[in-house]
This record gives C-alpha cells, structure tokens and sequence, in this order.
C-alpha cells in the first residue's frame, strides 16, 4: 500500500490518535511505525494481541507502564566503552523496574483470563535485580550520585563540607564588620570561589584576588587573602569529588554493558507491550470491537461509526459487501455523506490490518486485502496543468494496472468532470472492467444513468444516502439496495422558488425518469416502513424474553418450596403413622394376651390387624422427574374460575379458542393454556333457558357429598338413589359419596350401583385429600 492512500483516507491521524495512547517513548516509536499488514495470519494475531490486552484494561482499568525509557543509545555507548551520567544510568534503572512492574501485574492476571500473547512477551522480560539494586544503591532518584557511592566520596563530601563552612564563616566575619567597604553584606561565588562584593574604593583596604567586576566597574568581587587557602583546598577536594564521582560512573556504565544482550531484550518486549496496551486503550475510547478477519474480501460491519467525527455527531451505518455482491453503487446527489461512508468502509478497512480495533458492534467482520487504492476528492493539479477529470483520469488508470482480486477499490465521483453522458458511460465502463477482475468496490456518482447500473449487473448493488428535505440536511444514513434520488425540485420548494417554474421544471423531464423517481420514492417509503416495523418486533420479542425468564424464575421458586413443604409434609405425616402403628401394636398385644378369657377368634385378630393396616394414609413421595399434575377432564365452560397449574395460578376462563386451548384472565395478564394444564375451582354460574314451568326436587339444594356411614346396606342404597336423583336434578357435575373402609361391603355397593345408573358417567376413589378408598367420587353425563 502506498502513503497516498494513508494520506487519502486520513489514515495518519489514527496513528496521532494511537500516539497519544502510548506511555513511553519506546512506545511512541512503534506507533509511528504502525502499516497495516496483508498477511492474513499475522492480522489474526496482531487482533489477538490487542484483545487480550482489551480485556485486562476491561477487569483492571489501568496498566502500569511508568517509568519506562529508551535506553538503547546509552546500552550502545557503554558498549564502546563510554561512561553514562547519573541521569542515564537512574534511566536504566527505572526501565528494569517498569519492566519487572508490567511482568508481574500480566502474571497475576493469569489466575483469572488467559494471556497466551502477551504472557509470551513478558517471559523475555529478565529482572536484573542486582543490576537494578547497584545502581539504586549510588544515584538517588533526582539523578544525582549519593554519598554513600564509596567510602571515598563519603570522606571527599566531608572534607568538602567542613571547607565551605570554614569559608563562609570567614567571609561572614567580613559582612559583619566591613560593611562599609561592601557593596552588599553578602557571600557570592565566582569562578567556584567564595568572594566578596566589594567596593572600588576600598580595594586596597580589604586585599585579596580580584575575581570579577560589576558592569559599571564600581564593586569588584574580591577573594580576601585569608581565604585563598581555604578555597584552594575546597577546589582540591571538589576535584577529587569530580574523579571519584567518574569512577562510580565509569563502574556502573561497565556493568551496564556486561547485561546488555538481557536490556536490549527487555527493551523490545515493553516497546511492544506498550505498542499493544495502546491499540487497546485507543479502541476503549472509541468504544470499539474487536472484528474478525476473513480472506474472502467479506465485510459486515453492524453500525459502524467514522472513527475521526466525534461520537455526538457521528451517524452508524451497517455495511455489507463481498457474499450476495461485490461492489456497491451509492447514487444520489451531492449532500456530503457518501465521501463519508467511502472513508469510512476504507479507513476501518486499514486499522482493522493493522492490528487495531473498529468503532462497530460485536460481531463485525473484515477482510485483508492485498492492496488498498482510493480516488477521492478534488485531484485538480495545477503544476501538471491537469483539469480535475484529467488527474483523476490519470488516478484511475495507475489503479487499473494493479487490480486483482485480492484488491478494494473506492472511488469518489467516478467519471466526474466531463460530459455527464461521457462520464456516465465511461463510470459504467471502468466499473465492470474492475467487477470482471474480481476485486470489491464502493464507488459513489450522481449520475442519474448510473441507478439502474445495480439492477442489471449480477453482484452489483445499488445505495444511497438519505436526504430530509425538511432539514435540507442529509441525515448520513447509508440504504443499501435503494438508489439516490434528486430532491432539486423539493429543496428548491422550501427554499422559496416559484411553483409555476418548479411545475414548468418537471413538464421537462421525460417520462421515464418521472417513474423512476417515484419507484425510488416508493423503496424508500417500503424501507423505512420495513425498519419500523423491525424495532417494534425487536421491542416485543425483548419483553417477551423477559416475560418468560421471569415466570421460569417464579416457577423454580414455586417448585422448589412445593418440594420444601411436601417433605415437611411426609416427615410429620410419617412421624405421626409411626406412632399411631406403636400404640396400635400395643393395644393389639394386649388385647391377644387377653384372648384365652374372651371368645374372640384368630381369624377376627387378623381382621382386626388388616383393618389397622389399611387404615394408615398413603403418603405421595415427590419425584422430581416427573410430569406437571395435569386437569381432570372436564366440560370447562367460559365464566369458570380454574387452576392454572403449570403457573399453580387461579384464573377465569374468557373464552375457548379450540377443544384443546383456552383463553384466560390470571391477575393483570390474559394467557393461552391447554385443557389439560386447567383445574375447575368453581363453575360459573349458568344462565339456562328453561321453560316456564320448572318441577324441582324437594331437596333441590343438596350438598355436594353424602356420608352413609354407619347406615344399613339397604338403607344406605335407598338413600343413594335419592341423593344421585337430587344432585342430578340440582345439576351438579360431581359428588362424594362417604362410605368410610370397614368391611368394603357399603363401598362395592355404591360402585355396583354407579356402575348400572346410566346418569353416571365414571366413578373412582377420593384423592389423598378427599379421603382415599373410604370415598368414591361420582362424575355425571
């Protein structure tokens, strides 16, 4: 890829961008460096590589690459035997610091993600403890070298010390007591003696070595004689400071040089890291993600934003290209956002090869592309003497000669600047040559000839960008599938131009274009139409999603504490068997020890024992494998209150959809439910048609039940035939008839007898809670 194309689509400034995002200065040169790269594989990883370190911004927030310089023209120097200073060797240092900071921080972040990348490039970074630890133990942190360096320099600071005290205080003595003759009462330095400012007149008075003057010669910066001495023997002592001081240096700087192989390789590992933890902070402020590459030439992008037009302007556009079609025709006039989603697709096209993220939602998809070429914006060269069309022309032509399929081509207004049939033909023309080579192209033109271009090239699709005509602003969202169409007649409407010229305007054009125009006007009606019903759907879909969660939520809390409450149940019910079963065998063994002074008989005591026995309630045990209790099958009618038992909810039946569903009201919600899942609670009442004369039973209100025990077997017949009679005529759909265990004679008499009434439907035993085998549920026709 050449640098016009970086240049073209603004390509430089994402790397001012990524710049900025760089922590150190090693950083910063490999951001500079940044060129999008054709090799698919590497692309692959260059992605990885920032999405790693995405995700340890994402649970962390910040990553510690302070401190960190490039040391590399200092390793060199040491190598051909030069001696650092304090600052450079502190540089030094700080590096092997920041390098053992960042190893130690991606090390830790392994117990919660996986960094294979980046794990990778902090392995080669090498501590150099001792290194670091020598040279913190002689140059403290503003770079100068400390005293305890040697035992030598302590000594040599020392002496130092003790001599300028000496100095100052003789010199001090002078200010106190020549007053007078000085200019100021104050100690100075020149020359890196301690002297006085002394007046010219008393020059001879103070005596001494004139160092310096002022500029109007009237004070003279003296050196009394009785501090010479002094001062020489600071001088010497500061000179052998400055030896000792080069010594240390000289002694660091060589062990500097014996770890270089080690800092030259801990230099390139935090360059890069610092390269990639900027990549990833970039894509955090533009909120991007992380797309994956293809070599197929396939982009999908899901609302894709210019990464250089700032986000409270900028409007997202989902773009496809390269599966149903290979190029794109966006047609309309000239209102500014077709360059913009030209740019756009280009520009993310480039920070997608070069490792960097895109502004879109997750999900997108990408291409590498051997080769970039865009013709975009005014070409017009003056020193060539070219016109616009001219160089673009010239463009044009040096982009033919490169075009293969592993290409993207972005054109800007093609065939611009001519005769618009010229141009337009000569658009269409270089337009197939570039879809015959196999190459993906977004092209833009507000050629009217070029609308139907989409609709007779097989892998050729048209798109525009809207325009409100209210506004008379283009709203920058990109159609795909629906070309552009002049709005000249209706902005030149709201801007005020007469109807009568607009109305002689149209009488102009040919019949054609009128039917084109409104089939384009009719598209983009159907489209908008089509999205607003699309977001509605989504909305509904979403909170029905929720909807449902939320009664799966409620129904395993249900079933949960149902289980809860059942084992309570069994427990309490089994403890209370077991003791009925312990006072139950006591009364039977003394009642057997009895047996020889009463004429009871065995086969009465096993009797006895069977009816105990039987007696005992039957516990449920709960499966939690199995199936919803379902309905009983009943004749539901609208009106009915109902159980909903898969919601263990009570409703009313609205109305019955079909034999097998109905509709229901529970609390706030109307809901579908099958037969099968319902459960009367209570019939409504029914408002029956009869005729104007009505005979009822004396006992018309009856109970719901009959309890025979204790009856005679022909009694309590005679009083169930009446009953069944009553409750018929009362129009009930079920009763119970109580008959209690005992012998089982009453209870195979009564199901004898629902066996043969030809009113009753079915019978069978009482539920756990209505009584069991000693109960026999009757259900009417």
């Amino acid at each position: 890829m050449n640098e016009r194309i970086f240049r073209v689509l603004e390509f430089y400034k994402i790397i001012e961008l990524l710049n900025e995002q760089a922590a150190s200065s090693l950083g910063k040169e490999q951001t500079r460096s940044l060129m999008p790269s054709t090799d698919i594989e590497e692309v692959q990883r260059l992605q990885s590589e920032t999405d790693e370190a995405v995700q340890v911004i994402r649970l962390k927030g910040n990553v510690p690459l302070g401190g960190i310089f490039d040391i590399k023209p200092s390793i060199k120097r040491t190598m051909i035997g030069g001696v650092l200073t304090p600052k450079e060797c502190l540089d030094v240092a700080s590096t092997i610091y920041g390098g053992k900071q960042i190893k130690h921080f991606i090390e830790e972040m392994d117990e919660t993600i996986n960094l294979p990348i980046l794990d990778e490039w902090v392995e080669k970074i090498v501590p150099l403890n001792d290194l670091e630890r020598q040279i913190k133990s002689c140059v403290d942190d503003h770079g100068h070298v400390m005293d305890g360096a040697s035992d030598r320099l302590r000594t040599i600071r020392s002496k130092i010390r003790t001599y300028e005290s000496r100095v100052r205080d003789k010199l001090e003595s002078y200010t106190r007591t020549k007053t007078k003759m000085l200019s100021d009462s104050i100690v100075t330095i020149r020359n890196d003696r301690y002297v006085l400012p002394v007046k010219q007149e008393y020059r001879g008075s103070i005596g001494g070595i004139v160092h310096d003057q002022s500029a109007s010669g009237a004070t003279l910066f003296m050196e009394p004689q009785s501090v010479v001495d002094l001062n020489n023997q600071l001088q010497e002592a500061k000179l052998h400071e400055k030896e000792e001081i080069e010594r240390i240096l000289r002694q660091l700087s060589e062990r500097i040089a014996e770890d270089q192989a080690f800092l030259y390789q801990n230099v390139a590992a935090l360059a890069k890291i610092d390269f990639v933890f900027a990549r990833a902070k970039l894509g955090r402020n533009m909120r991007a993600s992380k797309p994956t590459m293809n070599d197929k030439g396939t982009i999908k992008m899901k609302q894709a934003r210019h990464p250089l037009i700032p986000e409270e302007e900028v409007v997202p556009n989902d773009i496809e290209l390269g599966e149903s079609y290979t190029t794109i025709v966006i047609t309309g006039p000239n209102t500014g956002g077709k360059t913009v989603t030209l740019k756009l697709v280009g520009l993310c096209t480039l920070m997608a090869q070069s490792g960097l993220q895109i502004p879109a939602l997750d999900g997108c998809e990408l291409a590498v592309f051997s080769n970039v070429f865009a013709d975009i914006g005014d070409e017009q060269s003056i020193e060539q003497s070219l016109s616009t069309f001219s160089s673009h022309m010239t463009n044009i032509v040096d982009i033919l000669k490169q075009v293969d399929e592993k290409t993207f081509v972005l054109f800007d207004e093609l065939g611009a600047g001519t005769d618009p049939q010229e141009g337009a033909a000569l658009a269409m023309s270089i337009l197939d040559e570039v879809v015959q080579r196999g190459a993906r192209i977004i092209a833009t033109t507000h050629y009217p000839e070029l609308k139907a271009y989409g609709y007779n090239r097989e892998g050729v699709t048209n798109a525009s960008v809207e325009f409100d005509v209210e506004t008379l602003k283009p709203t920058y969202r990109l159609a795909i599938g629906v070309p552009g169409r002049s709005n000249a007649f209706e902005i030149s409407s709201r801007l005020g131009l007469s109807e009568s010229i607009i109305a002689t305007a149209k009488s102009h054009i040919g019949t054609d274009s009128k039917s084109v125009e409104n089939m384009i006007a009719s598209l983009e009606e159907a489209r908008r139409e089509a999205e607003r019903d699309y977001e509605q759907a989504e909305m509904v879909l979403t909170e029905a999603e929720e909807l449902r969660n939320e009664l799966n939520k409620q129904w395993a809390k249900f079933e949960s504490k149902r289980e809860e409450l059942y084992k309570r149940a069994e427990e309490k019910a089994e403890n209370a068997i077991s003791k009925a079963k312990e006072e139950a065998e006591t009364i039977v063994s003394e009642l057997r020890n009895m047996q020889n002074q009463t004429q009871l008989k065995e086969h009465e005591w096993i009797e006895a024992r069977k009816m105990l026995e039987e007696a005992q309630p039957k516990l449920a045990k709960s499966n939690p494998n199995q199936s919803k209790p379902k309905g009983i099958d009943q004749n539901l009618q609208p009106g009915d209150e109902v159980m909903l038992l898969t919601l263990n909810q009570q409703g009313t039946i609205l109305k019955k959809i079909n034999e097998k569903e109905f509709q229901l009201q529970v609390g706030i919600m109307k809901v579908k439910a099958k037969r099968e899942d319902l459960s009367l609670v209570k019939r409504s009442e029914p408002v029956i048609e009869r005729p104007m004369a009505t005979v009822k039973g004396s006992n018309y209100h009856v109970k719901t039940e009959l309890d025979l025990r204790g009856e005679r077997f022909e009694d309590a017949i005679h009083r169930l035939e009446k009953y069944v009679d009553d409750a018929l005529l009362a129009g009930y759909p079920r009763v119970s008839i109580i008959h209690g265990k005992g012998t089982g004679a009453l209870r195979t008499g009564v199901k004898e007898f629902a066996k043969k009434h030809r009113q009753i439907a079915s019978y069978h035993d009482g539920g756990m809670n209505e009584g069991g085998n000693g109960v026999t549920v009757l259900e009417f026709k």
